[in-house]
């Protein structure tokens, strides 16, 4: 009997490295599958369409929500952000480990929609580093990084409502996958998600 992957979401402030420990389990585990948000904002310079996301317009964002196309969604920075539920289906379904990479606000919309997903906060080492991570992106005006820093001192403070929390080292996101694999073993063989039958003689 082929058997459902698990549906882990992965959360944490801006510039604490949830992209590199996502990308290093899908390079390097043929179980874990990447879901693709759809943005209403514009491209970066680098990013690329499917890739780092799926580029919408505001207007087609909101027609794909309210058709329910839409797993979840949220308005961060004056963009829409959210996870295309069609594309994560068939994978889920496959017994792939479905990774969806969002903020707290849609970890949230999708515990309550879907209760046994496993919640995974990704925790800088320290407030400091994590500006410095930002500032070291060259990627956003200071206006943009005061804001993503207010945002992370208010993700902070959700944290104790995740599963669980790793602490991202610098330069240690291979570690840091290593524990989401370990907390991904843990899950599948915990009770709760079912125990297998076993016949007594006689």
């Amino acid at each position: 009997m082929n058997k459902k992957g698990l549906l882990l979401i992965i959360s944490g402030p801006a510039g604490v490295g949830k992209g590199t420990i996502v990308n290093y389990l899908v390079e390097n585990d043929g179980t874990y599958f990447k879901s693709i948000s759809a943005t209403s904002r514009e491209p970066r310079y680098m990013e690329h369409e499917g890739v780092d996301y799926y580029y919408v317009t505001r207007e087609e964002f909101l027609r794909r929500v309210e058709n329910g196309e839409m797993l979840e969604y949220t308005e961060y920075n004056g963009n829409f952000y959210g996870t295309p539920l069609p594309p994560m289906k068939a994978h889920f379904e496959a017994g792939e480990n479905v990774v969806l990479e969002i903020e707290t606000d849609g970890a949230f919309q999708v515990k309550r929609k879907v209760p046994e997903a496993v919640l995974i906060f990704i925790c800088p080492p320290s407030y400091e580093q994590l500006e410095a991570r930002l500032r070291g992106r060259n990627t956003e005006t200071e206006k943009e990084i005061q804001n993503r820093l207010a945002t992370a001192r208010h993700e902070l403070e959700l944290m104790p409502q995740y599963d669980y929390v790793i602490v991202n080292e610098e330069g240690k996101s291979d570690l840091s996958a290593q524990y989401v694999r370990e907390i991904v073993r843990a899950e599948q063989l915990s009770a709760k998600r079912g125990v297998p039958g076993i016949v007594f003689p006689g």
